[in-house]
């Protein structure tokens, strides 16, 4: 069996068993981390930091999480409704004027954090290159007409909804949504979570590992978890592992952190805001995540779908996942967190590992509330 490193409760020994049981199957390495009452009750990692098997995984190792991204601008928003500065009932040209253009002016923030806007994607083409420049992909969707009418449908916004609530951050805050996460969540927690990768983290980022059989021009498929858009802004493995991806600010998909780090930001919202004595939104904040929004069938995702604002509703649980295989999972009634970060990505279609250590995570729970 491979070695797994770190701590963990005799309670939650199916987690990391469920871990050794991946790598051993095949998988490069990965982590997952579970936080109870904000306490971490699982922090384990293993296997390596590259598809060639050489570097090791280590307790500092962090790579992309893709689509886990997401819950963390999420959190921003949410923040700011709960401060007061941001009203989700707003039409988003209150905060960016710009944005009126094309039947947009009553456009809701709120509908940019569950879906609904009618912006899945960018009427063009957009390249690499546009999603690294701030102001370009921010202006083409600025000038684009919706879809459909905004609050009526939901399709995942993949790319664009980063774009979209970051926008909406920075018009409010002056600051990117990276650093706002930065200064006002991942500093304060103590959380090894990055949004635009400084130079200094890059020893420690593993690189992405396409699913058997592919190469890094694996992109993002039509279907499922982070789906590609229509019109071909598809994101490529060898984009993910790219110098321009690490450092851009691409608030729904650029995020870099290891398990440990995503359950500990996340623990916010399963513990009514205040973390290990700090507060960053009420009990009331945290619970407008799981105010549904959206539920149907989702026209871009092709499957039913609950969306509350800025996550997946999932039962009484809420969360979201990303392209590869990374998960969270929020649980406010357990007050539990759940977070599996890996650099072996998957096909969607063959996806189950997160959900499998959800459930054993679960098993462990049930003991400790006995």
């Amino acid at each position: 069996m491979t070695d797994i490193h770190g701590t963990y409760d005799d309670l939650f020994s199916a987690v990391p068993g469920a871990l050794a049981a991946l790598l051993d199957a095949g998988d490069a390495g990965g982590s997952v981390a579970v936080f109870v009452d904000g306490e971490p009750v699982v922090d384990v990692w293993g296997g390596f930091a590259d598809g060639g098997r050489t570097v090791p995984w280590r307790r500092d190792t962090i790579t992309n999480v893709w689509s886990v991204t997401k819950t963390m601008t999420a959190l921003c928003a949410l923040i700011l409704a709960d401060r007061g500065a941001l009203d989700l009932d707003a039409p988003v040209a209150r905060h960016w004027p710009e944005f009126a253009a094309a039947g947009k002016e009553k456009v809701l923030v709120r509908h940019l954090l569950s879906h609904t806007a009618g912006l899945p994607e960018w009427d063009a083409p957009v390249t690499l290159e546009d999603l690294c420049d701030w102001q370009a992909a921010t202006s083409a969707l600025a000038a684009q007409a919706p879809r459909w009418e905004p609050g009526t449908d939901g399709g995942y916004h993949s790319l664009t909804q980063g774009f979209l609530v970051g926008e909406v951050v920075r018009r409010i805050t002056g600051r990117s949504v990276g650093r706002f996460l930065a200064e006002e969540v991942t500093g304060p927690l103590g959380a090894d979570f990055h949004m635009g990768l400084s130079p200094e983290h890059d020893d420690r980022v593993a690189r992405l590992v396409p699913p058997p059989g592919k190469d890094d021009g694996y992109a993002a498929s039509a279907r499922g978890a982070d789906a590609a858009p229509a019109s071909g802004t598809g994101i490529r493995v060898r984009d993910g592992n790219g110098m321009a991806w690490r450092r851009a600010q691409i608030p729904a998909a650029s995020g870099f952190g290891n398990a440990r780090s995503v359950a500990l930001v996340q623990s916010v919202m399963a513990c009514g805001g205040t973390l290990n004595g700090v507060r960053l939104l009420s009990g009331a904040g945290t619970e407008r995540a799981r105010q549904v929004q959206f539920e149907g069938q989702d026209r871009v995702l092709g499957m039913p779908m609950r969306w509350g604002l800025g996550y997946g509703l999932f039962g009484t649980t809420y969360g979201w996942g990303g392209w590869g295989g990374s998960l969270l999972m929020i649980d406010p009634d357990s007050r539990m967190a759940v977070a599996y970060v890996t650099n072996q990505m998957r096909e969607p279609a063959e996806e189950t590992r997160g959900l499998d250590l959800v459930l054993s995570a679960y098993d462990g729970l049930q003991g400790l509330r006995r």
